[in-house]
């Protein structure tokens, strides 16, 4: 079993080594926190107490010898512990996204290949079985795609901070924040895996004083069928996704955390479509990256990589045609 140190004690942390214990994948041995007491307390949550503790980055990468960080800090903090923890021989799973532009996520790259290391884009839900079940159903049916409409809208109680005055992380440009770069990224992971890159890129956000988006509409050209994206974490929706192929059309609950598939024949009756879902969304992803390391799987490992790419180089394209400038692009 991989051994595994974790920058970030949030929520969906917790979530991914829960994955990784459950299934066997990785032990956590390493916690980074910048407190001492909520790394303490990040641990006992796993009863772990041989874990090493540390509030000190650079000693968090040499007090022991662990194969992998999973990196959950804010956005724009990804870029500097990535590349530090390459720096020092560890493979890095982070959180999507994984940088704030494309610029930081080549320098990533480069440095992963130039260390022989492993840097991975934790888009877990492409990972899942209820995904796989999609991507076969689309790839049974390519000839008859016509587009689809994808939707993840969700009210964040971080923006009734954000009224409150607080200046919350998820809502500022500093940290490389905003609708699209928190839930939106999920829908385009959706759009490149199923449908590949598109031709062009624009985005209509709905821009909050700080200087990120609240929501927004991302639409993607295609060659022949257009992709609508409508995200937003200021407003909630009940609106299912959907896939079109003429008059079929495939439904998914969300184009994030999707629990249940359906689909509409020609004659508009709405069947379900049985599937297979996890109690913990992370199992899936947990698995395949412990795999892709241990076995050392260049050529998922590369898809992975290009998926990485398209995604976050469309995350800029559509910042760019918002109008939506982070403080990390000042130091490109």
């Amino acid at each position: 079993m991989l051994k595994l140190g974790i920058i970030g004690t949030n929520w969906i942390t917790q979530q991914f080594v829960s994955a990784a214990e459950e299934t066997k994948s990785f032990a956590l041995t390493e916690v980074y926190s910048r407190t001492e007491s909520k790394a303490k307390d990040f641990a006992d949550k796993f009863q772990a107490d041989d874990v090493k503790l540390t509030t000190n980055l650079d000693d968090f990468f040499t007090i022991d010898k662990f194969d992998a960080v999973y990196i959950a800090s804010p956005n724009s903090l990804h870029f500097a512990q990535a590349k530090q923890a390459l720096e020092q021989g560890k493979n890095v799973i982070v959180e999507k996204p994984s940088t704030s532009n494309i610029h930081e996520l080549t320098v990533l790259q480069e440095t992963a290949k130039a260390n022989g290391k492993f840097l991975i884009e934790a888009a877990r839900h492409i990972h899942e079985p209820i995904f796989q079940q999609i991507q076969s159903y689309v790839a049974d049916n390519r000839q008859d795609l016509s587009g689809a409409t994808l939707s993840y809208m969700k009210y964040s109680s971080r923006y009734d901070d954000y009224l409150a005055g607080k200046n919350p992380n998820v809502f500022t440009t500093k940290f490389s924040g905003g609708a699209l770069y928190d839930l939106g990224v999920y829908a385009v992971y959706d759009a490149v895996v199923l449908f590949g890159e598109p031709k062009t890129v624009n985005y209509q956000a709905e821009v909050l004083a700080s200087g990120v988006d609240g929501s927004g509409s991302l639409t993607l050209k295609y060659p022949y069928f257009d992709v609508n994206i409508i995200i937003g974490k200021t407003k909630n929706s009940f609106m299912p996704s959907e896939i079109y192929f003429g008059k079929k059309t495939l439904l998914m609950d969300s184009a994030g955390d999707i629990t249940k598939l359906e689909e509409s024949s020609a004659d508009k009756n709405i069947a379900p479509i049985k599937t297979t879902k996890s109690d913990n969304p992370m199992d899936s992803e947990a698995v395949e990256f412990a795999r892709i390391i241990e076995q050392n799987d260049q050529e998922k490992y590369q898809q992975l990589s290009r998926y990485a790419r398209i995604v976050n180089r469309i995350l800029e394209h559509a910042r760019a045609s918002a109008g939506i400038v982070f403080e990390a692009d000042k130091d490109k």
